[in-house]
């Protein structure tokens, strides 16, 4: 192991809470809340948003706007159309509203990447956000967000979080574009007869709510074919509403905003986002992060792009090879190609190639399971990252006992298909303090950064915690086998 520890370690902070909504399963129980509330006389509502408002708004910014939308959400559970004051509509949106601590199962796969504001980076170091998947109850994964300096003698500072979560506004991916919709259809297996009349009665681009509209029109005009239709439908909408977008107030403080699951593949889990610094031809900035989606039932890779950490916008992969995990793109055009490294089979590294960036269609397999702790699977722990030596890619390798170490591959600059050095010992490995957690014998990472001839690595311990591992470049690429 020629990676050396550092004593920074993120833990889970259970105390780090949002709110979100709270559905009782059964909709009649709803119908039963809202009338209990409305038999409430004024001043018994008073008393009672006072001690919701005492216990919980010290906990929380703007609550109380929260309550009045969940309101919004569940009056058609109200028996009459009796008109309320906002107390009482607050005191709905409470009973509707329900705590949720991100953190309190495990902090965990990091991803470092450069800030994009450096003006306060102490001198000679830089400022870095760390992205992190947050796990609380239900194991429902999210991302949420460190910032943090690194001075000239490579010393990790990270910022104090905020007290405060922030729930995000989110909003439907504002246009569609009807020909890479339809393809994406055609990859689902939807292309018939009622897709056919759907995407010829929309424009070049739509809205949701025009998707929604024509859809329903459809089967009205087609009432006989509508419940053979619905399935097909229901599947249209769960594509449209995996792409959205998330936005905060610029003001919040970067700890504060989480990446919540809201579309329907989500709905268990936003895992391992992988950032990237991506920079066009022309200069143009953009940071992505490959991430998977769970539904419970079934992982689907995602792509979330950011210019200021503000506004977040976050759209399907798309193409036969998108499948599985483990997806990271390179930081730069190849070729005038993007380029992306992956894991289809859950056991190869294969690179990728395309002209756009949220379609793929062919791979080739990069490196197989060589060494014995590698034999299980080999994969990426973030994107490929430019030295004047070669694209040097962290790995991932799991051997016995299900052990997950890290390694290191390096690859062509101009021929990232070519394979040029590789680590035949890991250069990390859990040791006793890093192997018990919620997945015992694991070291992940989600991807680092060089800091001048210094190797970042943030990484996770056995799925629960955070720490950081450095090395000297030389050393790395001195210790590795010419392939």
């Amino acid at each position: 192991m020629i990676v050396s520890r550092t004593n920074v370690i993120l833990r889970p902070d259970s105390s780090r809470v949002m709110f979100r909504a709270f559905n009782p399963a059964d909709s009649q129980r709803a119908v039963r809340i809202i009338a209990r509330v409305m038999a409430l006389s004024d001043a018994q509502v008073e008393r009672a948003l006072t001690e919701v408002l005492d216990h919980f708004r010290g906990r929380h910014h703007r609550l109380l706007p929260f309550f009045l939308k969940r309101f919004a959400h569940v009056r058609e559970g109200m028996l009459t159309d009796q008109k309320i004051d906002d107390n009482r509509r607050h005191l709905i949106g409470a009973y509707f509203t329900q705590e949720y601590s991100l953190e309190s199962a495990a902090l965990f796969n990091p991803s470092l990447i450069w800030h994009p504001d450096q003006s306060k980076a102490p001198p000679g170091g830089k400022r870095f956000i760390l992205s992190l998947r947050a796990t609380g109850e239900g194991h429902i994964s999210s991302i949420v967000f460190r910032s943090g300096t690194i001075d000239e003698q490579n010393h990790i500072q990270i910022d104090e979080p905020s007290r405060f979560v922030t729930v995000p506004d989110v909003e439907p991916n504002s246009l569609y574009e009807k020909p890479l919709f339809e393809r994406k259809l055609t990859e689902l297996g939807l292309a018939n007869e009622f897709v056919m009349l759907l995407m010829s009665n929309l424009e070049e681009t739509f809205t949701l709510g025009q998707l929604q509209d024509i859809s329903r029109d459809l089967l009205r005009q087609y009432r006989p074919r509508a419940s053979e239709w619905e399935p097909t439908l229901h599947s249209i909408l769960h594509l449209a509403r995996s792409n959205y977008e998330v936005f905060y107030s610029q003001f919040q403080d970067l700890s504060e905003r989480v990446i919540f699951p809201f579309a329907p593949s989500e709905t268990n889990g936003i895992e391992d986002a992988r950032f990237v610094e991506f920079r066009e031809e022309d200069g143009q900035t953009t940071y992505y992060a490959t991430y998977t989606a769970y539904d419970g039932r079934v992982t689907l890779p995602q792509l979330l792009e950011t210019r200021d950490f503000v506004r977040f916008k976050i759209s399907t992969l798309n193409g036969p090879e998108v499948r599985n995990k483990g997806f990271a793109i390179f930081p730069r055009r190849i070729n005038g190609h993007y380029a992306m490294i992956s894991r289809q089979d859950g056991e190869n590294m294969s690179i990728m190639f395309s002209d756009m960036l949220h379609f793929w269609y062919t791979r080739d397999v990069l490196i197989k399971p060589t060494f014995p702790w590698e034999f299980v699977q080999v994969g990426n722990c973030g994107s490929p990252i430019e030295t004047d030596a070669g694209w040097l890619v962290i790995t991932h390798g799991v051997g016995p006992m299900r052990r997950y170490t890290m390694g290191a591959i390096l690859l062509d600059r101009d021929n990232p298909t070519r394979v040029i050095a590789r680590m035949t010992e890991p250069i990390l490995v859990p040791n006793d303090n890093e192997r018990e957690g919620y997945v015992p014998n694991v070291v992940y990472s989600c991807g680092g950064q060089l800091h001048g001839d210094t190797l970042i690595i943030p990484y996770a311990m056995s799925d629960q915690a955070s720490t950081f591992g450095m090395v000297s470049l030389d050393a790395l690429l001195g210790a590795m086998t010419r392939a």
